[in-house]
């Protein structure tokens, strides 16, 4: 074991490093022990274009049913009643491609911790073997192929685009997030290219494992096409067809102690049979319109679940926003949204849903922001939970308060 002075000596040496590569560039040239080993004049810094984001994000929710367990049903992230809660703290370091500055390769990794990782990948529902995976929410590399414009070629986990509604809270115009956004994919894990021939229409494919799968369910791998359109500054408009076989080919082998076999533990040979062979098809569409302090947005959704025979089951629906700031700190912004689940894809029972929010923000400084939120679910079924698991109840009402901090070089949406 080296000496107490030994380490010593070389936590003091690291320190002089750091402090070095912290100094301004005259500095280090006049310190440094050799100024022929520091980077050239005119050449870009090894570290230069890296930007990172620290955030935290915790909210208490009332529930006025009083539900047993505490649990606000349907929900994403704001899953927990009458408790003080932690929804998500995250790490994004990333370094994206910049061609005007000869930089071809980019890479980015969101890390996720709190109840939103057991929504988005912590649970067997999305993973053969979620612990392996849970909280890392993106993980890619990215190449700018010298075709035209620039052809990026994302590998790795990275967010989905389907659904109006992304992760990151503080992007977001309320609190909660609509029922589709809990339904569609969260992520994917394959490839994702993009190509923009014009400033108006970007183009983008994927070829990935499936949905939120960042080890595949079955040997069939799903595909994405994704057009972007931007007829004005003030106007965003996707549309986006998934196709791919979701189910299961061999039984998950959770928690299961020393492997029977070579391999690591969680990973299965107990194959499934008779294998679902149907396909699943999602078509979604979402545009936005921002003018001034308003924002204005809509989506529309279809899912099929397709069998080699028989009916498909299937579910659609949608969404509409809007958001007014009215100063540069404060803003409000309602969403409805309907969600016909006719073959209970999404909430176990056959139901129409409907979703009724409406959210204050006030934004105390850059970094830290305050949300009140309102919402209201309804059924045309007994469906939400009560103060007994026999008193269902049509509808269920919150009252939510958000708090949130970041802080980082990355600006702009997470």
């Amino acid at each position: 074991m080296p000496s107490t002075s030994v380490c010593r000596a070389t936590f003091a040496a690291m320190c002089a490093a750091l402090a070095l590569a912290a100094a301004p560039a005259h500095l280090q040239a006049q310190t440094g022990p050799d100024s022929t080993e520091q980077t050239p004049a005119g050449e870009p810094s090894p570290l230069e274009g890296i930007t990172f984001g620290v955030g935290f994000d915790g909210y208490y929710a009332w529930n006025t049913n009083r539900p047993i367990g505490r649990i606000n049903l349907l929900r994403a992230y704001d899953v927990s009643s009458d408790s003080f809660s932690l929804n998500q703290a995250n790490l994004i370091v990333e370094r994206a491609p910049d061609i005007d500055k000869g930089r071809r390769i980019g890479l980015r990794l969101d890390l996720m911790f709190g109840q939103a990782t057991e929504t988005l990948q912590g649970s067997a529902a999305n993973e053969p073997r979620p612990q392996a995976y849970r909280n890392v929410f993106q993980a890619y590399g990215s190449y700018v192929v010298p075709v035209g414009s620039g052809l990026q070629v994302d590998f790795g986990k990275f967010a989905s685009a389907l659904g109006f509604e992304n992760n990151y809270t503080k992007d977001q115009i309320n609190y909660s997030r609509s029922y589709f956004f809990n339904y569609l994919p969260f992520y994917h894990f394959g490839f994702r290219s993009t190509y923009a021939p014009t400033e108006r229409i970007s183009l983008t494919y994927w070829l990935v494992n499936g949905a939120q799968q960042s080890e595949d369910f079955n040997g069939f791998k799903s595909q994405a096409a994704i057009i972007t359109l931007k007829p004005t500054p003030a106007i965003s408009w996707n549309i986006n067809y998934y196709a791919g076989r979701e189910a299961r080919d061999l039984v998950p082998d959770l928690n299961p102690g020393l492997p029977t076999l070579p391999t690591q533990p969680g990973l299965s040979v107990d194959a499934v049979s008779p294998f679902d062979r149907s396909r699943l098809h999602i078509v979604d569409t979402y545009a936005s319109w921002t003018k001034g302090k308003t924002l204005i947005g809509a989506e529309a959704d279809y899912v099929a679940v397709r069998p080699p025979s028989g009916p498909s089951s299937t579910v659609s629906g949608g969404a509409a926003y809007a958001q007014y700031r009215f100063s540069p700190s404060g803003a409000v912004a309602v969403r409805y949204a309907y969600f016909a689940d006719r073959a209970g894809l999404f909430s176990g029972v056959e139901q129409n849903l409907q979703d009724v929010t409406a959210t204050a923000t006030w934004q105390m400084s850059d970094g830290m922001m305050l949300r009140g939120e309102w919402r209201r679910d309804s059924s045309d079924q007994p469906f939400f939970l009560g103060r007994t698991l026999e008193g269902l109840r049509r509808t269920q009402q919150t009252l939510t308060l958000g708090l949130l901090w970041w802080f980082g070089t990355k600006r702009g949406t997470w």
